[in-house]
C-alpha cells in the first residue's frame, strides 16, 4: 500500500478553504491523507495531552511519522534542553510511546545535517540512536552525499539494513555535498520517500535569514510529467516494500497538497478509512 501524505497539516490553505475553525485542521486534514510528517517534535518535545489530541483527532488507520528531536540529530546543543542527552532521549520515548501503544506510529525519522558526513564517529552516533530507540521503527535520512558516493554507497545501504533502519529515498535538487541523489533501494520492509522539490538555486541560497531561506529552500512544483516519472520509481519499491510512505515537502509556494492529490490521482488510489470530509451546505 502507497500511502501519501505531507510535512505537518497547518499550511496547506488549499485544504482549508471552508474551514471555520483553526482548531478543526487535523481533522480536515486526515479526511484527505491517511499519513502525516509531525514536525513539531523537532522544535519541543510534545506534551502528552497534544499527543494524546492528535491521537484522537484522527482515525484508526491514520499514522504519524514523527522527526525526531533537532539535539538528537546535532542540529542543536542538547544542553539547551535538558541537563543530559539521556534525559532528553528518554523525554522522547515517553512522547512517542502513546503513539505505539495506539498504532498510530509510522516511523521516527531521523534526518541528520547536512554537515552529517560518512564517518565512523558518525556511525557510531547512529548506532547509538538506534540503540536507544530499539522498540520504534527508525528512518534515517542523510543530507551528506558522503554515505552515496561510489565507495561507501553499498556499505551505507548494508549498515542500514544490518541495523533495521528504513532508509530516506528523497528528491531534491542536486548541488553537490549537501544533497544525496535518490537512491531508490530499500533496507527494511517499509519504504519512506520524501519529495523536497527541486528548487537548485533555493537550495544553497544563504544570503538570507534561515527563516526566509527555509521559505525558497522548499519553493518548487512538480508537474505531472515529473509526478509520473516519481510514480515509476515508487512501483519499483512496492515489488519488495510491504508498506510505502510518501511525503511531499515542496511547501513554501503551497505546492504540496495539491501535487499529492495529482500523485493520488495517476496512481488511482482511493483510500478508505479516511475521517468523514465536512459536507458543503450552501
Amino acid at each position: 500500500m502507497i500511502n501519501i501524505g505531507l510535512t505537518g497539516w497547518g499550511d496547506h490553505d488549499s485544504l482549508y478553504e471552508d474551514l471555520q475553525r483553526k482548531t478543526d485542521k487535523l481533522v480536515t486534514y486526515a479526511s484527505h491523507f491517511p499519513i502525516v510528517e509531525l514536525d513539531a517534535t523537532y522544535y519541543a518535545i510534545q506534551p502528552e495531552r497534544n499527543i494524546r489530541k492528535w491521537i484522537k483527532e484522527t482515525p484508526e488507520r491514520f499514522k504519524f511519522i514523527v522527526k525526531i528531536h533537532q539535539a538528537l540529530t546535532l542540529h542543536a546543543d542538547y544542553h539547551d534542553f535538558a541537563e543530559t542527552r539521556q534525559i532528553l532521549v528518554d523525554q522522547f520515548k515517553t512522547m512517542l510511546q502513546p503513539l505505539k501503544d495506539e498504532n498510530k506510529l509510522a516511523m521516527v525519522l531521523v534526518q541528520f545535517p547536512p554537515w552529517f558526513d560518512c564517518t565512523v564517529q558518525n556511525i557510531t552516533y547512529i548506532r547509538y540512536i538506534r540503540a536507544q530507540l530499539e522498540a520504534f521503527p527508525v528512518c534515517v535520512e542523510f543530507r551528506h552525499q558522503s554515505w552515496f558516493n561510489e565507495s561507501f554507497k553499498e556499505e551505507t545501504l548494508a549498515f542500514l539494513t544490518q541495523q533495521n533502519i528504513i532508509h530516506a529515498v528523497c528528491d531534491e535538487p542536486q548541488v553537490g555535498q549537501g544533497s544525496v541523489p535518490m537512491v531508490n533501494r530499500i533496507t527494511n520492509e517499509t519504504a519512506f520517500v520524501r519529495y523536497h522539490g527541486r528548487n537548485v538555486h533555493g537550495w544553497t541560497k544563504k544570503d538570507m535569514t534561515d527563516e526566509a531561506w527555509r521559505e525558497v529552500r522548499y519553493l518548487y512544483d512538480y508537474s505531472e510529467q515529473e509526478l509520473k516519472a516519481l510514480i515509476d520509481k515508487v512501483k519499483v519499491l512496492e515489488h519488495k516494500a510491504k508498506n510505502i510512505y510518501v511525503v511531499f515537502n515542496n511547501n513554501s509556494g503551497g505546492h504540496a497538497a495539491q501535487n499529492a492529490k495529482t500523485y493520488q490521482r495517476l496512481l488511482g488510489i482511493d483510500y478508505q478509512g479516511l475521517a468523514p470530509q465536512q459536507l458543503k451546505l450552501f
